[in-house]
């Protein structure tokens, strides 16, 4: 199974930032090595993969420096040449890991899942959408007709809904805590809202009719921001699933994916520890490997 890893991108951030940047290259060092894993360094998306997804006006402001103070404090980074070059890097991993999938099945971003970007901004340490750059791309392409976008991500996807709002080569699934971020809901196709303090048994009895609501879609092609931060002890995620929990959610995902091309975004994570997050991604990254090897890939 191949996977792309964006952590070779350095990006200083200020004193204090909120953002566990650390986990990237913690969870490379921590599935390095594993059998039949291939590594690879990100590649920047082009200029014309991103205007797939996003306006013209939008992407010439993020590559050029023109992003108004008020754009980059709703980001939440500042602009910089590493900033720009990670941020490239992040969609174009989810690019090539989706051409990846088409022919081996499954492949996975080790960063990536950036959906609360729209077409002409971004948002919530989101600047371009890397799975709806991805999808655009593979229809463009001809990998895939229809696709569907799986967002289990504690918060809801609202960028991506926008990006793809009455479009219906493209269903857009995502369950998430009710009450947290984003503030304002863009409505995807398919929204499964869950209240503070859900578990691991109601969690998983909610993703199920959402799950087969994806399957009855057809796609031919299932991108997947996983999500670290339903973990009960992340600081923003406000749900309580175990490890335990976040791995039958990382298998039903897969089961619903069987005989479709998946590519997996690793999405938020704001535990404490970043051990912590490190653990959940790379969870998911050995459910992939697993199922990938099942799959007689």
């Amino acid at each position: 199974m191949r996977a792309w890893y964006t952590d070779h991108v350095t990006v200083p951030l200020p004193t204090g930032h909120r953002f566990p940047m650390s986990k990237y290259a913690l969870l490379r060092a921590r599935v390095a090595g594993w059998p039949e894993l291939r590594l690879f360094e990100a590649p920047r998306a082009t200029v014309a993969a991103l205007l797939g997804a996003h306006d013209p006006d939008y992407v010439s402001a993020v590559l050029e420096g023109g992003l108004s103070e008020r754009a980059l404090r709703v980001i939440g980074f500042p602009w910089s040449e590493e900033m720009l070059e990670r941020t490239l890097c992040s969609a174009g991993a989810t690019c090539a890991a989706t051409a990846a999938a088409v022919e081996d099945g499954i492949a996975v971003n080790l960063a990536g899942g950036t959906h609360h970007a729209g077409p002409g901004s971004g948002q919530g340490y989101c600047v371009f959408n890397d799975v709806a750059v991805a999808a655009r791309l593979a229809q463009a392409s001809g990998w895939a007709r229809r696709v569907a976008i799986v967002d289990t991500d504690v918060h809801q996807g609202n960028g991506t809904a926008e990006v793809f709002a009455s479009d219906p080569t493209v269903f857009t699934f995502s369950i998430h805590g009710e009450k947290n971020f984003p503030f304002h809901k863009v409505a995807s196709d398919l929204d499964v809202a869950l209240p503070d303090g859900t578990g691991d048994a109601a969690y998983l009895d909610a993703l199920a009719p959402g799950l087969e609501a994806v399957r009855a879609f057809g796609p031919d092609l299932v991108l997947w921001v996983s999500g670290a931060d339903p973990y009960e002890g992340d600081r923003l995620g406000r749900l309580r699933l175990t490890l335990a929990g976040l791995r039958s959610r990382d298998d039903a995902v897969l089961d619903a994916c069987a005989g479709v091309p998946v590519v997996v975004t690793m999405g938020g994570g704001y535990a404490p520890e970043v051990a912590d997050i490190v653990a959940v991604h790379a969870q998911t990254v050995d459910r992939c490997l697993q199922r990938w090897r099942g799959w007689g890939r």
